[in-house]
């Protein structure tokens, strides 16, 4: 049932004019998504919707969904749900990412609560899976708010992430009579609150260790390295933000290197790939490593699954002694201050 106690009749309106919710701008926080269970179907619903996205495998239909249906979705729904399995907040009953996307948002929601009072409201969505875009897109606009800020919580643009992000929440706004005024956040992977919660977070578990790795992999979300040529620039912002986290580190080259993760497909994607370059360090002599992941804003499947477990075992079957997974950003508070920065900087305008 929706709330009117914030809603009254407008100045000048006649008597029978319906009660109007006070104007608010809405911030609509986007992540990735997750399966609403490990189970077989549940895991199926999710993967069918990730992997049917044009904006994440852009084979010609005809193609791909005969073997996405007949093939993929028979088979990967179990391994995938036997690796969310091993991460699953059992507490919960969710996804290590739901638990702390919710942080995120409670945190975000709070700092600019005390700011702007009761003029916004944060809520945050999933691209796949549930909360969907489009249900959130209605709540905003049942609570009021006439302009809503989107916030896809990838710090680098790919068309795999952000823009299908942007993509479903411009199709939620197709569906509204009467469409709120809309601004989408760009990437923020240069942004210096970001580089230096980044660098906060390294120093933290390096101050830690009674030695440092040898050398810190920053292991980005791969893609098809035919995107880079197309004219995605996510390759390019990735390298920035390793040499812009180098630079605040005060380290040289030897200290840290960029790599990349999650291939899937026959295509060539991004190298190098995480899980190769560990392998390789390790049998060349590095024996001490650490593994951070800048392009998740939360950890994942692809974090605490990936990382922390199947290239950990990459790096130390080839004869790496000390693996260290530095944990994503989550709801850290350098991290919720970064954010909330590039909030505030992008409703100016409409909240100064």
């Amino acid at each position: 049932m929706l709330d009117n106690s914030d809603a009254s009749r407008p100045a000048h309106a006649p008597a029978d004019h319906p009660p109007v919710k006070r104007e608010k701008v809405g911030i609509l926080l986007a992540n990735l998504g997750t399966p609403d269970a490990t189970d077989y179907w549940s895991m199926r619903r999710y993967l069918g919707e990730f992997l049917s996205d044009k904006r994440v495998i852009d084979y010609a239909s005809w193609k791909w969904q005969p073997i996405l249906q007949l093939i993929v979705l028979t088979k990967r729904p179990f391994s995938s749900g036997a690796a969310y399995r091993t991460i699953w907040n059992n507490e919960a009953d969710e996804s290590p990412l739901m638990t702390i996307t919710k942080d995120q948002t409670a945190k975000i929601g709070d700092a600019l609560k005390e700011r702007y009072g009761d003029d916004v409201v944060v809520d945050f969505c999933m691209r796949y899976g549930n909360p969907s875009t489009e249900s959130k897109v209605k709540e905003l606009i049942a609570q009021g708010c006439h302009r809503i800020l989107f916030f896809p919580l990838y710090p680098h643009y790919a068309g795999a992430t952000s823009a299908t992000a942007n993509d479903q929440f411009f199709r939620a706004l197709m569906a509204e009579k009467w469409q709120p005024v809309a601004r989408i956040v760009p990437p923020y992977f240069e942004e210096p609150a970001y580089i230096d919660a980044l660098a906060q977070s390294v120093r933290r578990v390096y101050d830690g260790m009674a030695q440092e790795p040898d050398m810190l992999i920053c292991s980005y979300h791969g893609l098809p390295e035919r995107y880079l040529h197309e004219g995605d620039p996510y390759h390019c912002q990735c390298q920035k933000t390793t040499r812009l986290l180098k630079e605040r580190l005060g380290w040289d080259n030897s200290r840290i290197k960029t790599t990349f993760q999650s291939k899937f497909g026959p295509e060539e994607w991004l190298q190098p790939y995480t899980v190769e370059e560990v392998a390789r360090l390790a049998k060349a002599g590095t024996k001490r490593i650490a593994v951070c992941a800048p392009a998740f804003s939360a950890d994942c499947i692809e974090t605490l699954e990936e990382i922390n477990e199947e290239i950990r075992e990459s790096f130390e079957h080839a004869g790496g002694e000390s693996f260290t997974y530095i944990p994503c950003l989550n709801d850290d508070a350098a991290h919720i201050d970064a954010l909330t920065g590039v909030i505030e900087t992008n409703l100016k305008g409409w909240l100064d």
